[in-house]
């Protein structure tokens, strides 16, 4: 699903929103989550799941071209943590999509 999917799947449920209008709500709360995890912020959602800043150390890597060590300097990476009412819904749907192939009668 893209950005565009889904402000096409928020104006279609909400028929008093314009194509536009869902647009800039979609845009809205992606910045806001953005901008709170450049602060350094967790958001958590309910049932869906909570954002989060990890740091990964540096480490030594390699150059797969000519073998050499690289050293690589630490990062912070966006992390998402899905909830448990997602991870059962996406759990449910493997379940299902699974018995449907094994019996397609």
């Amino acid at each position: 699903m893209t950005r565009s999917d889904l402000v096409e799947e928020l104006a279609a449920r909400f028929t008093q929103l314009t194509q536009r209008d869902a647009e800039i709500a979609v845009k809205t709360i992606l910045d806001a989550v953005s901008d709170a995890l450049v602060r350094g912020h967790r958001i958590e959602i309910r049932g869906f799941g909570s954002f989060s800043v990890t740091r990964r150390p540096p480490r030594m890597g390699r150059n797969p071209r000519s073998g050499e060590a690289v050293a690589i300097p630490e990062k912070r990476v966006p992390h998402f943590k899905p909830g448990k009412a997602l991870r059962e819904a996406v759990d449910q749907r493997d379940l299902a999509a699974a018995a449907a192939r094994k019996d397609p009668s």
